[in-house]
């Protein structure tokens, strides 16, 4: 069984880790939590000890497959309370995460169980993040990140990938929330601004926040 900071540290090296092959640099996880690299390193080592990690100076660190399958438990832990905090509890989107920041750490493999069980199995959290199965597996659904698409283009909102409390409250404010339907207008060639219809509304969004919205087509 592993503490709250080790917990904490294999969720962020899976994440630092997601899409890539390289080993996570000790720097990167020293920034994601705001402390020294040398404290980082520290806890590698007694995550190495435990067989969670593999790291060797200066080359990083990676998650063997016991350390990958803990963090996945970890995140899966959260979705699942997350979904639960705003379906049963009704908490909105942006007030979730710190909440379930400390319910993941519930070491009960029967509650977590019983609490997919009574959300009916959901596959993705209220940020449409996809929710890992009990065995580590998720489903491969494909998404389009909303500035990537092309002017005529409709899709539903399926996601995002920035969870900050203050970029959730603005997208709730222009109506750009899950499952909502959208089409592409038209794209401004000099700043990549976009106009688009959410349903029956036209709104304008810059690159900056159109890049963190994903789009099933």
């Amino acid at each position: 069984m592993q503490s709250f900071t080790e917990e904490n540290y294999l969720k962020i090296i899976y994440h630092l880790s997601l899409g890539s092959t390289a080993s996570v640099q000790t720097n990167a996880i020293a920034e994601k939590i705001q402390t020294k690299p040398a404290s980082v390193t520290d806890m590698i080592k007694k995550l190495a000890d435990k067989q969670l990690v593999n790291y060797k100076k200066y080359q990083g660190v990676t998650l063997t497959e016991k350390g990958k399958l803990a963090a996945i438990n970890i995140v899966r832990k959260h979705r699942l309370w997350e979904v639960f905090l705003v379906e049963k509890l009704n908490f909105k989107w942006d007030e979730i995460h710190d909440i379930a920041e400390e319910l993941e750490h519930i070491n009960s493999a029967e509650l977590i169980e019983r609490l997919d069980e009574f959300l009916a199995f959901p596959k993705n959290d209220p940020h449409g993040d996809p929710i890992p199965d009990k065995n580590g597996n998720f489903d491969n659904i494909i998404f389009n990140k909303l500035n990537k698409l092309k002017p005529g283009t409709r899709g539903l909102i399926m996601g995002v990938n920035e969870h900050s409390p203050a970029f959730l409250k603005h997208l709730e404010k222009l109506g750009l929330t899950l499952g909502k339907q959208i089409e592409i207008i038209e794209i401004t060639e000099f700043d990549g601004s976009i106009e688009l219809v959410v349903e029956t509304k036209k709104i304008s969004l810059s690159r900056e926040i159109a890049k963190h919205i994903l789009i099933k087509i």
